[in-house]
């Protein structure tokens, strides 16, 4: 069991396993003892819990754009074999069966339809290398664009599309454009690319794969998790998130560009940010000193950030915590394995950073170690009023992308490139955190806010950063003068506060 509630700080060794399981690279012990097995063959495949919310919230609501469309580019640099390459992709679809899934609803009840695995896969290859880099990027906007942003019917399989783009002879993009129904960040940073590295060498030098078989399939994770979801275990997790959520909960005042539609619009804009390479590497330092993970150090400082714009003391911030992936069976299978959480802040007695540091320590360890209820079903349970104009309990949240495997080529994975059109949250913030560079896609919704106001929030958050790395003893009403005074001096303006600041974007 991971260190609970009242703890200080972590060791090093307690710190990377937290890191590891906030990643899904490790396993805790799981609730239920019974190990997953093959699910009885000629039932119905069940979506599992988090896979039925994606698919009820698309299916259900009319005239929404696309909200789960994702975007992942496997950057590919030296030379490429293209028919090896579509071996690859061919196995790694026929060993994993949410990519040759669909969806359909029988007597009432949604359920999974495994498709055989096709004969043969052909990789479309969109060839570039006669255009200026600038015309090339320009293409790839488009063509890729179309691909992300047209809808998938979850009837027909797969809910994925592949597309290589060839730059240069040494060059190459692999975009995958994926239903999040059958992906996760761990599918993507880590468990494809190390799949399709290890089927590629193994290809090339004409010996066959060498990965093992997989002990189970996602459907029968689906299955084992309708079977165990009831029960004393979802009844103390209830137990704890009542005490969480007591209470009026707060909905966060920060200022719009727009007034907020009456019914939420699910429109998403992608903006591609990059933190300073030091500041990254002192926001690093200080969670090491600290005995936090990277990820605590983020979300205290968005937290202390969305504090300082609205002078709200209670905020809920979500993030998707990998539930679906505390059982070791399931460590490399390709899905959806996620579960949005609440994280409730309490801001009243104007604590320190590191004070801050230690809630986000513990709020992050207690929601993990009950997330196995939905949100959607979290809030039913609740009896939590609805809000048509936004989502359940929270309407901001972040994350910190897994980190991808050593995999011996020159190939590294970014996501959220380019934007689907959708957003199922009106901002969400996604850390990438690879050699050299701390990358972030800030997804937001622009009926409510506009470009000028999320890079003026950027300025503001990395400005934050800077003063937390060098005064985590500070309390936070000292670190959010400290930003506007820095911030007015950088931009030469009169003295406002960051609420002046963001109203004024």
């Amino acid at each position: 069991m991971l260190p609970m509630p009242g703890v200080q700080s972590l060791s090093e060794t307690k710190q990377r396993l937290l890191a590891k399981y906030l990643r899904a690279e490790t396993a805790p012990r799981s609730a239920s003892s019974d190990g997953i097995t093959s699910r009885p063959r000629g039932e119905p495949v069940p979506l599992s819990l988090s896979q039925e919310q994606l698919f009820l919230r698309e299916t259900g609501i009319p005239d929404i754009p696309p909200l789960y469309n994702e975007c992942v580019t496997l950057r590919m640099a030296g030379p490429l074999n293209i028919t090896i390459l579509e071996r690859s992709l061919h196995e790694i679809i026929r060993r994993h069966e949410p990519w040759r899934t669909s969806y359909d609803v029988q007597k009432g009840q949604p359920v999974q339809i495994i498709h055989p695995a096709p004969a043969e896969f052909f990789l479309p290859v969109l060839d570039l290398r006669g255009l200026a880099s600038t015309r090339q990027e320009k293409e790839i906007g488009r063509l890729i664009g179309e691909l992300v942003q047209r809808p998938f019917d979850v009837k027909q399989a797969p809910l994925l599309r592949v597309q290589l783009v060839r730059l240069s002879d040494f060059e190459q993009r692999l975009y995958l454009i994926a239903h999040l129904s059958v992906v996760d960040g761990v599918s993507v940073y880590q468990i494809f690319p190390e799949e399709l590295a290890a089927l590629y060498y193994a290809y090339l030098s004409g010996q066959p794969s060498a990965l093992t078989n997989l002990p189970v399939t996602f459907g029968d994770y689906a299955y084992w998790q309708r079977q165990t979801v009831e029960g004393e275990a979802v009844e103390r997790q209830l137990v704890y998130w009542r005490k969480q959520l007591r209470g009026e909960l707060p909905v966060l005042d920060w200022p719009n560009d727009c007034a907020r539609p009456a019914r939420q619009t699910f429109r998403g804009k992608i903006q591609s940010l990059t933190l300073p390479s030091t500041l990254a590497d002192e926001v690093k330092r200080l969670s090491k000193r600290e005995g936090v993970t990277l990820f605590m150090t983020l979300l205290a400082s968005f937290v202390t950030l969305l504090h300082g714009y609205t002078g709200q003391k209670d905020i809920i911030v979500g993030t998707p915590s990998p539930g679906g992936r505390k059982r070791s069976e399931v460590q490399k299978l390709l899905g959806y394995f996620l579960t949005p959480v609440p994280l409730r802040f309490d801001l009243t007695a104007n604590p320190t950073f590191c004070e801050l540091l230690r809630q986000a320590q513990r709020l992050t360890v207690e929601a993990i170690s009950n997330d196995g209820i939905p949100v959607e079903v979290l809030s039913e349970r609740l009896n939590v009023k609805p809000d048509l104009s936004r989502t359940p309990l929270f309407s901001v949240a972040i994350s910190l992308q897994p980190p991808m495997p050593q995999l011996g080529l020159d190939w590294s994975v970014t996501s959220m490139d380019i934007g689907s059109g959708g957003s199922p949250w009106e901002f969400y913030m996604a850390f990438i955190d690879q050699p050299g560079a701390m990358m972030a896609r800030v997804q937001y919704n622009p009926d409510i806010f506009e470009a000028a106001t999320i890079n003026r929030m950027w300025r503001d958050f990395e400005r934050l950063l800077g003063r937390v790395t060098t005064n985590a003893s500070s309390r936070l009403s000292d670190l959010e003068s400290s930003r506007a005074e820095s911030a007015k001096a950088s931009a030469g303006e009169p003295q406002q506060n960051a609420t002046e600041t963001l109203q004024n974007a």
